[in-house]
């Protein structure tokens, strides 16, 4: 008797290639990062740390364990631009635009790993959602560079200056609070210019709302005509920028208005700084905290929990004591975007007391009010830090490591990770299970 063996294929679920794709750059920034025409004369960059600063860079984070512009040479900053573009946009979106412009057919199981990495509600009109995004993303951020290269002409040589301005402009598009000016400074020397900082606020707000809000307040001018979607995202946004630029005007009072309004759209997952955090009080810290965690809008180069998952679950707390429906602008939200808010909320909580923890136990004579920024930040892939992430261990500098990647990923991605496919063919009788 003949006995026949069959051989399934095995294919990964679309979070589960996303979380892939992402290790694998990763691991390829980091041993670029590690090449001899990466690092300067003299300069050396330990493997941790090389992975430290790609992981960065891919999760669009930007905290740092050594400076850009000190440590790496033009090829090694280029590649850290390479990574940040990358990790913004996503390695699905990238590989699915080079296919789409060669002509060729986008299959559907690629459809699915696009759907999941920008978040989008359907399976239609993706080819025209690809050459949107990278169209939309190549002159946002050329219009950026190009303003961004006045600024940047005052303090340096032309060549300089442009490499400057062009490796600007991708971060903040991007969200993301690498700089190459150098001594650590960041953009502090530039607290009080106005153009540098509403440029790059406004490359931050574009990256941070997300391409098919973009698209959609460009096509539709009437704003009775958006989305609930779009709707919620430039609502949010416009109370988040403004409600956290007062909250830190009050809580900081030797703090600019300028700065204030930098720092609360910068706080918000891009990670700039031109007040130094290290000069902030608790209650500033706390807000800050508060505004990294929500983040950006979904299909975004932001990170965070996202503007619509707080508003849904603002709403939803606002229905509860009267049993009505959650909605919002004439429209019902369904039950299993409520569900999936709170989901998201409690794994990113999780994944911050986690890190905390952790920290903590690594680093015990460290504040635990910086250890929880720092959480924070890495969680939301901020990048902002009250001075600390460059002295850490490296027990520490893996905890944040994770948790960066962690971030990127989302919290609906881990989740998925791990789930695994359940056909229930019963439905159990219900149980009471006393609550509050």
């Amino acid at each position: 008797m003949n006995t026949y063996t069959t051989k399934r294929k095995r294919h990964l679920r679309p979070m589960q290639a996303i979380a892939l794709g992402f290790a694998i750059i990763i691991l390829a920034g980091t041993f670029l990062l590690m090449l001899p025409i990466s690092l300067k004369a003299g300069k050396e960059l330990p493997f941790y740390d090389a992975l430290f600063t790609s992981t960065s860079a891919v999760c669009v984070t930007g905290l740092l364990v050594t400076d850009s512009a000190d440590t790496f040479t033009a090829f090694g900053q280029t590649v850290l631009g390479i990574l940040i573009q990358i990790g913004g946009l996503g390695i699905t979106t990238i590989g699915l635009g080079f296919i789409s412009m060669a002509g060729k057919k986008i299959r559907m199981r690629d459809r699915v790993l696009l759907r999941e990495a920008l978040n989008y509600p359907s399976m239609m009109g993706l080819r025209g959602l690809i050459k949107w995004v990278i169209l939309t993303t190549f002159i946002v951020e050329a219009i950026g560079a190009f303003l961004s290269f006045f600024v940047f002409i005052q303090d340096y040589p032309f060549w300089h200056a442009v490499g400057i301005s062009v490796f600007h402009s991708i971060a903040s598009f991007n969200n993301a609070g690498f700089d190459i000016l150098g001594g650590g400074k960041g953009l502090s020397e530039y607290i009080n210019n106005v153009p540098l900082n509403l440029i790059t606020a406004f490359l931050i707000i574009a990256g941070g709302i997300g391409f098919l809000v973009i698209s959609e307040v460009i096509k539709k001018r009437n704003i009775r005509k958006w989305s609930l979607h779009t709707k919620t995202v430039m609502l949010m946004t416009v109370i988040l920028t403004f409600g956290g630029m007062l909250l830190l005007k009050i809580a900081q009072n030797d703090i600019s208005w300028l700065a204030a309004f930098f720092t609360s759209v910068s706080t918000r997952t891009a990670g700039f700084s031109t007040y130094s955090i290290g000069n902030f009080s608790d209650a500033g810290l706390l807000i800050m905290m508060f505004l990294m965690m929500i983040g950006a809008a979904p299909g975004s180069t932001g990170g965070g929990i996202k503007v619509t998952s707080i508003f849904t679950i603002f709403r939803a707390i606002i229905a509860y004591p009267s049993g009505r429906s959650v909605t919002a602008f004439k429209k019902r939200i369904p039950s299993s975007t409520v569900n999936s808010a709170f989901t998201i909320f409690v794994v990113a909580l999780s994944v911050v007391f986690c890190c905390t923890f952790m920290l903590s136990i690594f680093e015990p004579d460290i504040p635990l009010s910086d250890l929880l920024y720092e959480s924070f930040s890495a969680c939301a892939t901020v990048g902002l830090s009250t001075g600390i992430t460059a002295g850490l261990c490296l027990p520490s500098k893996i905890c944040i490591i994770i948790t960066m990647y962690m971030g990127r990923l989302g919290s609906l991605t881990i989740v998925g990770l791990f789930a695994r496919k359940h056909t229930q063919l019963t439905e159990l009788p219900e149980g009471q299970m006393p609550i509050g």
